[in-house]
C-alpha cells in the first residue's frame, strides 16, 4: 500500500503482548472519536482501512457501541496488534483484523454495504493514483447513506499552512516523489467524481483535516 517512508512518516514500536504503539495515535485519538460521534452514523457496519496498530479501533469501539466495526491492514505484525488491543479492552463489536490492501482494484465487492468507512493518516503517503482508487473503492462499499470519513494532513487551496506541513511535506517527496500532501481542492474533486455528496471539511488539531462525504 505505501512505498519508501521517512523515519517519520509510521512510527509505531513494540510494547507487551504484541501490541505496537504509535505515539500519534494516542495524540489523535480523542479527537476522532469526538468527529466520528459527530458525523458518523450511530448503528450499522464500520469498516477502518489501514487500522494501524489498533489504538483507533479500540477507542472506536467503545465510544461507538452501536456500530459493528471491521478493522483491515495489509500488514501482519500490525494485525496482530490490532486483535491484542481489542481483546484487552473486551469489545464485542470489533471484528478480527482482515487483510486488505485499499488501494487494490475490487475489494468492495467482499466488504458491501458499510454505513462507515473511516481513513486516517494515509493519503499523503499514497501517490495520487491509489488515492483516487481507494476513493472511487470506497464508495462502492458504501451501502445508500453511508458516510465516508478521511482524516489527515493536506494542502489547502494549493498552499502548505504550517511550517511543520512543509518540513513533513518536503521529507515525503524526498523519500519518494510519488507521494506528499494532497489538496483540498483535488479531494473534494475527487469524491465528488465518485459519485460522493455532500462534502464537508472539519478543521481538527495539529493542523489536520477531516473530510467527510455521504453517498446518496
Amino acid at each position: 500500500m505505501t512505498g519508501k517512508l521517512p523515519p517519520t512518516a509510521s512510527v509505531a514500536l513494540p510494547t507487551e503482548n504484541a501490541k505496537l504503539c504509535a505515539p500519534a495515535a494516542d495524540r489523535n485519538r480523542d479527537a476522532l472519536c469526538a468527529v466520528l460521534k459527530a458525523h458518523a452514523p450511530q448503528s450499522g457496519r464500520a469498516l477502518e482501512i489501514a487500522s494501524g496498530t489498533g489504538q483507533h479501533i479500540a477507542a472506536f469501539g467503545a465510544a461507538l457501541p452501536g456500530l459493528h466495526w471491521q478493522p483491515t491492514e495489509p500488514d501482519p505484525d500490525r494485525r496482530a496488534s490490532i486483535d491484542a488491543y481489542v481483546a484487552d479492552a473486551d469489545l464485542g463489536n470489533v471484528a478480527p483484523a482482515l487483510a486488505l490492501d485499499a488501494t487494490a482494484h475490487g475489494w468492495h465487492a467482499a466488504l458491501p454495504q458499510q454505513d462507515l468507512i473511516f481513513l486516517a493518516n494515509l493519503l499523503h503517503l499514497i501517490p495520487t493514483p491509489s488515492v483516487q482508487q481507494f476513493i472511487t473503492e470506497a464508495s462502492l462499499a458504501l451501502a445508500p447513506g453511508g458516510v465516508l470519513i478521511v482524516y489527515g494532513p493536506f494542502s489547502r487551496d494549493g498552499v502548505l499552512t504550517s511550517d511543520g506541513d512543509a518540513i513533513f511535506d518536503a521529507e515525503l517527496r524526498a523519500a519518494d516523489p510519488a507521494i506528499g500532501y494532497k489538496d483540498t481542492v483535488d479531494m473534494a474533486r475527487w469524491l465528488s467524481d465518485a459519485g460522493l455528496s455532500p462534502i464537508d471539511t472539519v478543521d481538527m488539531p495539529a493542523n489536520n483535516l477531516a473530510f467527510v462525504a455521504r453517498k446518496p
